[in-house]
């Protein structure tokens, strides 16, 4: 029961949406993670590799100018004349191939690099060879040297140095890709999510207006149920007095009188020693009624017999008692372990439901033999009264005799469970679980 209630069932609904929202988060935040690590590995980083790259290809650039002028013979220069200038620029390139190199992406391979980075070292080996024949004054094979050396390597170089540029840019072009998927996949989880966060709002939220409405009907079952009980409580409170009133007025009061009248008469000077004897005797009689009678009302109010053998005993003395006094045959079993004591609060409100139930069985059923089954164990305490008289209403939850509902109360206020039902071969079977574990 404690499951589908409704806080059962806000929790789960609680627990339901926190999972959700918790998933989801880390679902986003892994794709962010991914997002700005695919930004900043490659996209900022290829970025930068290219601004180095063409800083590269411009350097390159103005080496090929120079080498152009270098090869001219109407430039009127020897080649030793551009040394300081290709010391500047090698200088720079020199910064800018170390840069490079630190950012260059990991798609790269190591070939690639390694052929770059031994066409640069062959490059200025043949500079510092051609300037060398040039300060010698070897002008014609310095100049040989820079068209079918220099210029190769410078040719190589910047092919391999457009190569990596467009590698970058590919790179850029293929990680922009995988970032607009990425945005296009959070976008439509995020759609997702928000449908299924919907979906188990509203199915928590109808869950609960149907439970409450449930609630709400059984409250209002309850409430007539107790407005019921206490208009029929107060009733049998009255019928209680008057009963006890008129128990008092004629059983007590009458005895009394004839108590009094027999100590009058016994009183007399003329009354014999015989007649004294008689008096005293049906004295003593009508004494002894009314200790029976005394007896008998104490038991209705209040079952000693409970405080005197507990439950088990009381259920056997009260089974015998009825069997004697109506004839009904009434077998009592007991199953189980009764080495315990049975609460006082608890053994009341069994003892008071097995009264009700027997004497409804007495009154109402029209059955010869009824059963009293009553089991123990550690747990908990099981009482069974069955007939095979006229039976119950199809539905007893619309009897509302002050009897059933004093003994629905009962098994509630012991937080037990009481049903009703019928045997396949006729009746009715009352049957009360009470547990005793605290």
């Amino acid at each position: 029961m404690v499951l589908f209630s409704p806080t059962s069932r806000s929790l789960v609904g609680l627990a339901v949406t926190l999972l959700a929202v918790g998933l989801f988060s880390w679902y986003a935040l892994r794709q962010v993670e991914g997002l700005s690590d695919l930004q900043t590995r490659i996209i900022d980083r290829n970025r930068r590799d290219s601004l180095q790259l063409l800083r590269i290809q411009n350097n390159l650039q103005n080496l090929g100018f120079s080498m152009r002028d270098m090869t001219t013979r109407t430039a009127g220069y020897p080649v030793a004349a551009w040394k300081a200038e290709f010391e500047r620029t090698r200088f720079d390139l020199d910064d800018a191939f170390r840069i490079e190199h630190e950012l260059g992406p990991t798609s790269r391979s190591d070939q690639q690099q390694q052929f770059l980075e031994d066409s640069v070292s062959q490059f200025w080996a043949a500079a510092e060879r051609a300037f060398q024949l040039s300060g010698e004054g070897r002008e014609e094979q310095a100049q040989a040297l820079v068209r079918d050396i220099l210029q190769t390597r410078h040719a190589s170089i910047a092919g391999t140095v457009a190569r990596f540029l467009v590698m970058n840019n590919e790179a850029e072009q293929k990680a922009a890709a995988e970032v607009r998927a990425i945005y296009s996949n959070v976008e439509r989880n995020i759609y997702y999510f928000l449908l299924a966060a919907v979906v188990v709002i509203c199915g928590t939220s109808v869950s609960l207006i149907l439970q409450n409405r449930r609630v709400f009907r059984s409250l209002d079952q309850l409430s007539h149920q107790r407005q019921v009980l206490a208009r029929k409580l107060i009733t049998m409170q009255e019928d209680m007095f008057r009963s006890i009133a008129r128990e008092l007025h004629d059983e007590f009061g009458q005895v009394l009188t004839a108590v009094g009248a027999l100590l009058a008469r016994a009183q007399k000077p003329e009354t014999s020693t015989e007649k004294l004897a008689k008096s005293l005797r049906e004295t003593q009689q009508i004494v002894q009624e009314a200790l029976d009678g005394v007896r008998s009302l104490s038991v209705r109010l209040h079952p000693n017999v409970l405080d005197d053998y507990g439950l088990e005993g009381a259920v056997e003395w009260y089974v015998r008692h009825i069997s004697e006094q109506t004839g009904l045959n009434i077998e009592c079993v007991k199953e189980g372990d009764f080495a315990g004591v049975v609460p006082p609060e608890t053994a009341i409100h069994v003892y008071r439901i097995l009264q009700e139930s027997i004497n409804n069985v007495v009154r109402h059923s029209d059955s010869k033999r009824a059963w009293v089954r009553l089991r123990r164990n550690a747990r908990k305490l099981e009482l069974e009264i069955e007939d095979r008289g006229v039976g119950l209403p199809e539905d007893p939850r619309t009897a509302e005799g002050l009897g059933l509902v004093g003994m629905r109360e009962r098994a509630e206020l012991i937080r037990g469970s009481l049903t009703f039902s019928r045997p396949a071969e006729g009746g009715t079977l009352v049957r009360l679980e009470a547990p005793l574990t605290a």
